[in-house]
């Protein structure tokens, strides 16, 4: 067992710059030992979120599939069994973070443990029953080429959910509309549930998940559609298909001071000729919708200034062009 502070660099009130820069005192278990049977220079992610009876089964499962190395990721809880799993599979990494954190910044911690070029992220309650990952699948996704594949995903009932997510704006408000189909390369603005198929290198190139955004919904959010303001893209598979083995989790979608946060980085910055920028200009207007007290806004908005004035030079687009062009390059 190990104790240790992870940081990348220090990060006081502002948004992170690089990848994994949060300081995180996390506990390391097991991983001393490499799998028996590897097949694939592939490694998995997996988000500890099913009760403790089923653990032995979902790693059983994920052991069999033949991933370069498995990575268990988890808050720190008393009453997780994870101590003893160790000892029953000291092939697998167990990283305990002490404190409650974000599904998206257990993952950071998950891909900094990586040295293979692609990993599947998914949480355990997708891998009791009836999971399948093989190599010939890993090279399908492989052939993408994106940031990542999302999987199309089942219910308990083994019916399916919606998966495709279209950005749109009606009436001025940012919006997500749904849809079950799932087309072999349809875009998707993010995968459900963060269960898919991801290219590591891009994953850490674009910084990870911001750890100042709490909320789960929109933290996620800014990752990906970051990702595809800064030109990578995230696709569905229909040969890709995970089940759910308990009920599809439900997001908390409220447009608090964490979309404001969302809105600064992804909505509100334009691109100019090579860059992305954020007019000094635009303030009045972001804080009449924001509903902040003065300091409050100018801190959110110079942080969010000076973050894409850092990195005006990775925007390929904004989000305008974005949302008029989504689609029309599956559709040509």
């Amino acid at each position: 067992m190990e104790d240790i502070l992870t940081s990348a660099e220090t990060v006081m009130n502002t948004i992170p710059s690089t990848f994994n820069a949060q300081q995180v005192r996390m506990t390391i278990l097991g991983g001393m030992e490499e799998p028996s049977r590897i097949l694939m220079d592939v490694s998995c992610i997996v988000i500890k979120r099913t009760v403790n009876q089923y653990r032995s089964q979902v790693f059983r499962n994920l052991l069999s599939c033949g991933f370069k190395k498995i990575v268990s990721v988890e808050s720190f809880n008393a009453a997780f069994n994870t101590e003893t799993l160790s000892l029953d599979f000291p092939e697998i990494k167990f990283v305990r973070a002490h404190g409650r954190m974000s599904d998206g910044a257990l993952v950071n911690l998950g891909m900094g443990e990586l040295d293979s070029p692609y990993a599947l992220v998914v949480h355990d309650d997708l891998c009791v029953q009836d999971f399948k990952f093989s190599r010939s699948l890993a090279q399908k996704l492989s052939d993408f080429n994106a940031f990542c594949v999302a999987a199309r995903l089942l219910n308990s009932d083994r019916q399916g959910v919606p998966v495709r997510f279209t950005p749109k704006v009606k009436n001025s408000v940012f919006d997500v509309e749904t849809s079950l189909a799932v087309v072999d390369k349809a875009m998707t603005l993010y995968p459900l549930d963060l269960a898919g198929f991801y290219d590591v290198n891009a994953f850490k190139m674009l910084g990870g998940f911001d750890y100042t955004i709490e909320s789960p919904y929109w933290q996620e959010m800014d990752l990906f559609f970051r990702a595809w303001l800064w030109g990578e893209k995230i696709q569905l598979s229909s040969a890709f298909t995970l089940g759910f083995f308990d009920e599809v989790p439900v997001y908390d979608r409220t447009a608090d001071i964490s979309y404001l946060k969302f809105f600064l980085k992804n909505l509100l910055p334009s691109f100019k000729r090579d860059h992305g920028e954020i007019s000094i200009a635009s303030f009045p207007s972001f804080k009449a919708r924001s509903r902040c007290g003065m300091n409050e806004a100018l801190t959110l908005f110079n942080a969010a200034r000076d973050w894409v004035k850092l990195n005006r030079f990775r925007f390929k687009t904004d989000a305008a062009s974005l949302l008029e062009g989504w689609g029309k390059e599956l559709d040509a």
